[in-house]
């Protein structure tokens, strides 16, 4: 299994690839960089910093920033306006982007015939096949409420793991309706299958309170969900279920 840890995007990126060697990441690491030049925030010179400030029409960016803000128009559609790439109305569409850059590097890799892999960025997780023969990925979800311990393990061979909460970072996710963080939740975790949307989709559920959230999830059959509130308390959807690993808690 090879491992590989790369700083991008102002996070680190880590690759478990079965089969490959460093040289066979190099076209998904430089995807990685790429968009990063495009769409940082902090790089002045990126396409989505001009075009923020004025300087570029949308037509003069790289095509990829029309796509991801209309990706992130589709998401806020879909959350009842909870989901934004405005944030205190600036145009930030970071809670798309790295999601969506995981989930193009794994992406990468499967057709160059990789099949066997796990990308993680910023702890969210897209993951297909498996670590070993005949058995399938472990994704452990950390415990907010306990520092180093985690409040569950889910298992499968094609998945995507968000987690959106104040633990690392305070409050800094807002309700876009009221310019205020959320109350009654430490973290909110979403399982599905591609993790651009679910990651994104995750920020946004997260923005929504912890129980409109879980009312939210329960209606969407390609999304499950993990909430840990404030005082410790787990609430999860009914088909959480089948994705939690039995045994002890643990990642690949």
């Amino acid at each position: 299994m090879l491992r590989h840890a790369e700083p991008v995007m102002g996070t680190v990126f880590s690759f478990a690839v079965r089969d490959a060697t460093l040289a066979d990441l190099a076209p998904a690491l430089a995807e990685l960089h790429r968009l990063d030049g495009i769409f940082s925030t902090y790089r002045p010179q990126s396409d989505i910093s001009r075009l923020a400030r004025g300087e570029l029409e949308l037509g003069q960016c790289d095509p990829l920033v029309a796509e991801v803000l209309d990706h992130c128009t589709a998401v806020g559609r879909e959350t009842d306006g909870y989901f934004s790439a405005r944030a205190a109305g600036a145009l930030d569409p970071s809670g798309w982007v790295k999601g969506w850059a995981v989930e193009r590097a794994s992406r990468l890799l499967t057709q160059a015939g990789f099949t066997h892999h796990n990308v993680t960025g910023g702890g969210d997780v897209q993951c297909t096949g498996e670590p070993t023969p005949g058995r399938p990925w472990r994704i452990g979800i950390a415990d907010p409420a306990r520092t180093g311990q985690l409040a569950a393990v889910v298992t499968g061979r094609h998945l995507a793991v968000a987690t959106s909460g104040t633990a690392e970072r305070g409050p800094h996710i807002l309700d876009p309706h009221t310019g205020r963080p959320p109350v009654g939740a430490l973290s909110l975790t979403l399982v599905g299958e591609r993790l651009a949307r679910t990651d994104a989709c995750a920020t946004a559920a997260f923005a929504m309170g912890p129980h409109r959230a879980l009312h939210w999830a329960e209606h969407r059959p390609d999304v499950e969900a993990l909430v840990i509130l404030d005082d410790g308390t787990r609430l999860a959807t009914p088909g959480l279920g089948r994705y939690l690993a039995p045994g002890p808690a643990g990642q690949d």
